[in-house]
């Protein structure tokens, strides 16, 4: 029996995250991290449904849910089996099937955002149809089955669907014994936590320490709104990590180019690792410049990137060390995997961006995929932690010493809590009355 799509639910969930500075950065000084929630019901057993969602930080959310309503025709009495045969194709269609949609992208904002919420929600839903996470399903997938998923669309200057089965078809052979490998070691993560704008100096003391006695290898600052302060916060962090450990730099695109040269020289002596959207994310050629200016500390960026073309025009630029791709920020997982083939391609590690509500239960079956069955081996390659909001997933994220651990429940990890719809719903939920 065919599963149909019935219906399509788009909730507006929002956190007072503003309230305790969780998240808090140079650019995005108290955001309410929040979510465009989409729910596929179906006519399949048990009331199987797919879940998905995209990130916010607050006001706005609403326009995204809006959005993804908007879609819901192009989705709603279709069924699983047809979208899947041709999944490639079916996402050209949410992207292209409605001209006056696409125009308010294209494959761009929040109708781009709220393609990513229903795209993932259908993915999310065939794993669940199949019985596996969503990284195992795309590891059992052949590497044709799997090109036929994506939409090649603008980049085939960067990346063919020929040249992609052949680099899927590299890693076949030790699929298996690199995902006995994450089953037993897990995957190599890096916290965030620590380094929130908002938290005071002895909270990132504090919380560095406890980092570090937690396993913790990589850690990430932010930095941008003071460089007095910046340094004076990276300095507490060396003395509590040390010199052994990765630190990582987060501007979220304050600062012009020279401004960016001028805070990284300084910041330079406590050898950060990267430095994240030193500049408006939109501005490539900016990036390349800077990377060229303060080698040999890395430029990262991504999270803020619209699409895959965007994507290969910084590959193609050489203007960054760190691919950043971001699993609610571009159209769903479908481009996601494209960006991470061209990435491979350019010799670019990824590094999910996953500093927000749902993100780490989203980037860790992408980063499993891209070391099983994409990349060459784990060198470069650290996936973003947060500790806060899991709690509100069925299926959260588990991290041991400085790892993710595979999950190993159906979907996309992103199903939340019913009592977490009812309480976090705005602006009627009893969170925001």
């Amino acid at each position: 029996m065919a599963t149909k799509i019935t219906h399509l639910t788009a909730y507006d969930i929002r956190f007072p995250t503003s309230r305790t500075l969780d998240g808090s950065d140079a650019m995005n000084t108290a955001p309410d991290y929040s979510a465009t929630y989409v729910v596929l019901e179906t006519t399949g057993p048990q009331g199987l449904a797919g879940h998905g969602l995209t990130f916010t930080i607050g006001r706005g959310n609403e326009i995204c849910a809006a959005a993804a309503r908007l879609l819901a025709p192009l989705v709603v009495g279709a069924t699983l089996e047809e979208i899947v045969s041709d999944l490639g194709a079916f996402w050209r269609h949410l992207t292209a099937g409605d001209s006056q949609l696409r125009w308010i992208g294209p494959e761009k904002g929040a109708i781009h955002l709220a393609t990513a919420a229903v795209i993932n929600a259908l993915w999310d839903l065939w794993a669940k149809a199949q019985g596996k996470p969503v990284w195992k399903l795309l590891v059992d997938l052949s590497p044709q089955e799997l090109v036929r998923c994506l939409d090649f669309s603008y980049v085939t200057d960067a990346l063919t669907p020929g040249e992609a089965v052949a680099m899927l078809e590299r890693n076949a052979s030790t699929r298996a014994e690199r995902e006995r490998e994450m089953q037993v070691l897990g995957y190599p993560a890096y916290t965030t936590s620590a380094g929130w704008l908002g938290y005071s100096d002895d909270k990132v003391r504090r919380l560095a320490r406890e980092g570090v006695a937690a396993g913790w290898t990589h850690f990430k600052q932010k930095v941008g709104a003071d460089l007095e302060a910046d340094i004076r916060r990276a300095r507490i962090l060396r003395e509590e990590i040390g010199w052994e450990r990765k630190l990582m730099m987060d501007a979220n695109q304050v600062w012009n180019i020279d401004q960016a040269l001028s805070s990284m020289h300084l910041l330079a002596e406590f050898e950060p690792w990267w430095i994240e959207e030193p500049t408006s994310p939109d501005d490539i050629l900016g990036h390349a410049a800077i990377r060229r200016q303060i080698a040999p500390i890395g430029v990262a960026t991504g999270e803020q990137c619209h699409n895959r073309v965007m994507f290969k025009q910084l590959l193609q630029a050489e203007a960054i060390d760190f691919c950043q791709v971001d699993n609610a920020r571009l159209g769903g997982l479908n481009e996601v995997i494209v960006v991470l083939l061209m990435a491979a391609k350019f010799g670019v590690p990824v590094c999910p961006h996953a500093g927000g509500v749902g993100l780490c239960e989203y980037a860790q079956h992408v980063s499993l995929f891209d070391y099983i069955c994409v990349s060459a081996s784990l060198k470069d390659r650290v996936l973003e932690y947060v500790d806060h909001l899991h709690e509100h997933f069925v299926d959260p994220v588990v991290v041991r010493g400085g790892r993710y651990l595979p999950p190993q429940n159906a979907g996309y990890s992103i199903t939340m809590r019913p009592e977490t719809l009812q309480r976090f719903e705005f602006p009627t939920g009893p969170a925001w009355k």
